[in-house]
C-alpha cells in the first residue's frame, strides 16, 4: 500500500508548462455566437433561438469529389451559452424515402446510416479533438481523436442528441455541455468542422476539409469562444452490481458464488484542461464480449480494450503511433502483412494487462486513480490501479502506475515520454521507460502529407539482464490521391518485457514496406476509384541474423459508386522454423499436427469482394488458396449481417481454414451468430452465440440494456459457456453468470 500512496503523490507533482503558440492556418472560419436561451433536445427545429443561432450553409463534398457542390443541402446552427455547445443541422433529401436509418441501438457504429457529425479540435493543435454524432433515430456516436487520424470509437461523453425524420429529409439537435469537454479557457478560437454522410450514393460532405481528410488537422476555426463554465466540474457515478456466477464441475472453484457489489467511480475537473479520475471497485460486467479469433501462427494475438474506465482519455496514453504506422487508408490501401498482432509489437503500455490474468478471467481492482489532460502546452496522464490478487494463476495483488507527458512541438507534431511500473499478471518487478517523437506535416504542395515516427523504450524486468531495448523508425505519406506509401523498421530485443504493455515477438529486427496509387474515376463511370500496390514485410532474429518471416505481396482493390469492393492480392510467403510447430492440436489430446523445423516457401492467392454495408442485407466473402508451409490450404469465409426493419438485425460470420499437411489434415473452424432488437433508441437486447472446433468451445452472451439517457445505463447480461471435450456433439456446462449492473451520473 505504500506504493500505491506514493504513485498518488506521482500523480499531483506539478509539470512545467510552456506558453502554447497559436496555429494560424488559412482555414475557414466564423464567429459563434453567444446566447442565454438553452433549445429543447428533441430533434424538431421549432424554437425561436435557433434563429438567432450561427448559420452554416457553405458544406462541399470531400467524396466522391472534393470541393464540388453536395448532391443534397445541409443547414447547419450553432451557439453557446455559459454551460454548453448547442448544434442543429436541416438534412435536405429530394429523396427521403431513400434515407439510411438502420441502426436503432444507442451508442452502436452508424457508420452506415445517414449521420451528421459535430468536430472540435478544443485546443486547436490540430493533433486531437472529440466527434460527436447523431443518424436520423436519434442513436448518439461519439469519440476521441488518439492522433490527427486515428479515433477510440469506444470513448463515451455525457450529452444529448435526438433527430426526427420527414417528408423533406431529417432534422438533429445536439448539445453538448462543457463539462464534458477538455479545454483552455483562455482560447478563443476552437477548431471545428462539420460533416454529413449520405451512404445510398457513397457521398461524405464537410464544411472543411484537404485531400479527401475531415479530421482536426483539417478544420476550420471558431472564433469569439470565452466565458464557458463547467460548474464545480465534479462527476459522481455510483453503481451496483448483482451477480450470481455458477463454475460447473467438480474442480477446486467449482460451486456457486453469488454476491452483491457496490461500485464508485468519481471525475473532477481540476482545472477546465485537466482530470482526474477514482475508481472503487471496479466491475467490467458491462463490457463487451471479445470476439473469438483462433491462432495459426507462431506468435500472441491483440485483444482491443472495450472497458469504459480504461477508455477514458486514452488518448493521452498512446505512443509512437504503434498500431497504425501509416499502414492504412479509406480506399483499401494498407500493408495486410504488417497487420493485427504485428502492428501492436512493442506498445508499452495495454490497459487489458490490468484487471485481466493471463487467460482473460476478471480480476479485482480495489482501487484506481487517474489524473490526465492539459498542462500548459503539454498533454499529461498518470494511472495508479491497485490490482486484487489473482488466486487461480498465484499471482499477488499489487500496486501498477503508468505516467505519461506529451508536447507539442512544430505545427502538427509531438515529442513524449512514457514510464510504467508494475507486473499485473506474475509477481515479478518491471519497470519501463521510453520516449516517442511524432512528425506530422498535412500542408505540403498538392495536398500531401508526410509523416515520421520514432521511438525507443527499455525495460527492467527481474530476473532479466541486458538485451531489454526496443526502438523503432518509420516514414509514410498517407494521401488520398495518388502515390502513397510507408516503411517501418523496428528492433526488438530478447528481454525487452513490457509488463504492462503488449509484445507477441521478441528477439528480432523487422522491417515493413507499403506503395501503392490510388487513381479516380469521373462520375460517368461504373467504378469511383482503383487502388494498385505491393507491400513486404521481413523479419531477421537477431541471436543468428537469419530469416524468420518474409511476405511479399502485389494488391488491387476496386471500389464502386454505392461503396462495393472487391479486393485481391497474391502473396509469396518464407517462414523459418528452428523448432517443431505445434499448428494443432484437439481439445481430447487425442491427436497433434506439428510442422517440423526447417525453411518454408509458399505462395497464395487472396480474394475479398465486399457489398456494401448500407444495404438491409450485406456480406463480406473471402476466399484463400494455395500452399501452406509443406502443404496446402483453403481459407473460405463469410460475414452477412441483415437488418428487415431497424429494429432487428441478424449477423452469421463463418470461416473454416482446411489444412492439408504431410503430418496430417486438419480444419479450424469458426461459427459466430448474433440476433439483436432494439425496440426503441433507449432499449436494446443483444444476443452474440460463439463457436470453434479447435477448443470446443461454445460460449453465449445476452445483454438486456437500457439508456435512458445520456450518463443512465443499465444492464442485465447473462453468459453461458459449455465445451464439447469427446467431440461427440454433447456439451457438458463449464460455467454460468448472471449480472445485474446499473450505473447514474450525478453531475455538478
Amino acid at each position: 500500500m505504500n506504493k500505491f500512496i506514493f504513485y498518488c503523490f506521482l500523480l499531483c507533482l506539478p509539470l512545467h508548462a510552456l506558453a502554447q503558440d497559436p496555429i494560424y492556418l488559412d482555414s475557414k472560419r466564423f464567429e459563434m455566437a453567444k446566447l442565454s436561451e438553452e433549445a429543447i433536445i428533441d430533434g424538431v427545429l421549432d424554437e425561436s433561438i435557433w434563429q438567432q443561432a450561427t448559420l452554416i450553409t457553405d458544406l462541399h463534398q470531400v467524396n466522391p469529389f472534393e470541393f464540388a457542390g453536395p448532391s443534397q443541402r445541409t443547414e447547419v446552427r450553432i451557439y453557446y451559452t455559459e454551460d454548453a455547445v448547442f448544434v442543429s443541422a436541416r438534412m435536405w433529401d429530394d429523396q427521403a424515402e431513400e434515407i439510411t436509418a438502420q441502426v436503432l441501438t444507442q451508442n452502436a457504429s452508424i457508420r452506415s446510416d445517414d449521420w451528421f457529425l459535430v468536430q472540435f479540435d478544443t485546443y486547436l493543435d490540430r493533433r486531437s479533438g472529440y466527434r460527436f454524432g447523431t443518424n436520423p433515430n436519434g442513436v448518439r456516436w461519439d469519440g476521441i481523436y488518439k492522433t490527427p487520424t486515428d479515433i477510440e470509437a469506444n470513448w463515451q461523453g455525457v450529452w444529448q442528441g435526438e433527430s426526427t425524420l420527414d417528408d423533406q429529409g431529417w432534422t438533429t439537435e445536439i448539445r453538448i455541455p462543457f463539462q464534458t469537454l477538455s479545454f483552455n479557457p483562455d482560447n478563443t478560437e476552437w477548431g471545428i468542422n462539420f460533416l454529413r454522410n449520405i451512404p445510398r450514393n457513397n457521398e461524405r460532405i464537410a464544411w472543411s476539409s484537404r485531400d479527401r481528410q475531415d479530421n482536426p488537422g483539417q478544420a476550420g476555426i471558431a472564433t469569439g469562444m470565452t466565458g464557458m463554465q463547467q460548474g464545480i466540474g465534479l462527476d459522481i457515478v455510483p453503481g451496483v452490481t448483482l451477480r450470481r456466477e455458477r463454475i460447473f464441475g467438480s474442480g477446486p472453484f467449482a460451486g456457486v458464488d453469488e454476491n452483491f457489489e457496490p461500485t464508485l467511480d468519481l471525475f473532477y475537473k481540476v482545472t477546465p484542461a485537466l482530470n482526474a479520475a477514482l475508481t472503487i471497485n471496479t466491475d467490467f460486467s458491462a463490457a463487451a464480449v471479445d470476439s473469438r479469433q483462433v491462432n495459426l501462427t507462431r506468435f500472441s494475438l491483440f485483444f482491443p480494450e472495450q472497458r469504459d474506465f480504461f477508455l477514458r482519455d486514452s488518448d493521452i496514453f498512446e505512443f509512437g503511433k504503434i498500431g497504425t504506422y501509416g499502414f492504412s487508408g479509406t480506399d483499401g490501401t494498407g500493408n495486410s502483412a504488417l497487420q493485427g498482432a504485428s502492428q501492436q509489437n512493442a506498445r508499452p503500455f495495454f490497459s487489458r494487462r490490468i484487471g485481466l490474468s493471463a487467460s482473460g478471467a476478471p480480476v479485482d481492482i480495489e482501487v484506481g486513480g487517474k489524473l490526465s489532460g492539459r498542462v500548459g502546452n503539454f498533454n499529461v496522464g498518470s494511472l495508479v490501479v491497485s490490482q486484487d490478487e489473482d488466486m487461480l494463476n498465484g499471482v499477488e495483488g499489487s500496486e501498477i502506475f503508468v505516467g505519461r507527458a506529451v508536447r507539442n512541438v512544430l505545427a502538427e507534431s509531438q515529442v513524449g515520454i512514457i514510464l510504467t511500473d508494475g507486473d499485473p499478471q506474475s509477481n515479478l518487478d518491471s519497470t519501463l521507460i521510453g520516449t516517442d517523437f511524432r512528425y506530422r506535416n498535412s500542408q505540403l504542395p498538392n495536398n500531401k502529407t508526410i509523416e515520421a515516427n520514432a521511438w525507443i523504450q527499455k525495460t527492467d524486468t527481474e530476473g532479466k539482464q541486458g538485451d531489454d531495448l526496443a526502438y523503432s523508425l518509420s516514414l509514410s505519406s498517407p494521401n488520398q490521391t495518388g502515390w502513397r506509401g510507408a516503411a517501418v523498421y523496428s528492433r526488438i530485443e530478447e528481454n525487452f518485457d513490457p509488463a504492462v504493455g503488449f509484445v507477441n515477438r521478441t528477439g528480432i529486427q523487422d522491417l515493413a514496406l507499403d506503395g501503392g496509387y490510388v487513381y479516380r474515376l469521373d462520375s460517368g463511370s461504373y467504378l469511383r476509384n482503383f487502388y494498385v500496390g505491393a507491400e513486404a514485410y521481413r523479419a531477421e532474429l537477431l541471436s543468428t541474423g537469419r530469416l524468420s518471416s518474409e511476405q511479399l505481396a502485389v494488391r488491387m482493390g476496386l471500389f464502386n459508386q454505392t461503396n462495393d469492393k472487391l479486393f485481391s492480392k497474391i502473396v509469396r510467403n518464407r517462414e523459418v522454423l528452428l523448432n517443431d510447430f505445434t499448428i494443432f492440436r484437439a481439445s481430447d489430446g487425442s491427436r497433434s499436427v506439428v510442422i517440423p523445423a526447417g525453411e518454408y516457401e509458399f505462395y497464395e492467392w487472396l480474394f475479398f469482394p465486399n457489398s456494401a454495408t448500407q444495404r438491409a442485407f450485406s456480406s463480406t466473402f473471402n476466399l484463400q488458396v494455395g500452399e501452406f508451409y509443406n502443404g496446402d490450404r483453403l481459407q473460405l469465409g463469410f460475414n452477412s449481417t441483415w437488418r428487415p426493419t431497424r429494429q432487428y438485425e441478424l449477423g452469421l460470420n463463418y470461416s473454416e481454414n482446411s489444412i492439408k499437411l504431410p503430418a496430417g489434415d486438419f480444419k479450424v473452424r469458426l461459427i459466430s451468430v448474433k440476433a439483436n432488437v432494439a425496440f426503441n433508441a433507449r432499449w436494446s437486447w443483444s444476443n452474440f452465440l460463439q463457436y470453434d472446433n479447435v477448443s470446443e468451445n461454445m460460449g453465449f452472451n445476452s445483454r438486456l440494456n437500457w439508456i435512458p439517457e445520456s450518463g443512465q445505463e443499465a444492464f442485465l447480461v447473462f453468459n453461458y459457456g459449455a465445451q464439447d471435450i469427446d467431440k461427440d456433439n454433447n456439451f457438458s456446462s463449464t460455467n454460468s453468470n448472471l449480472s445485474l449492473k446499473f450505473t447514474y451520473t450525478f453531475r455538478y
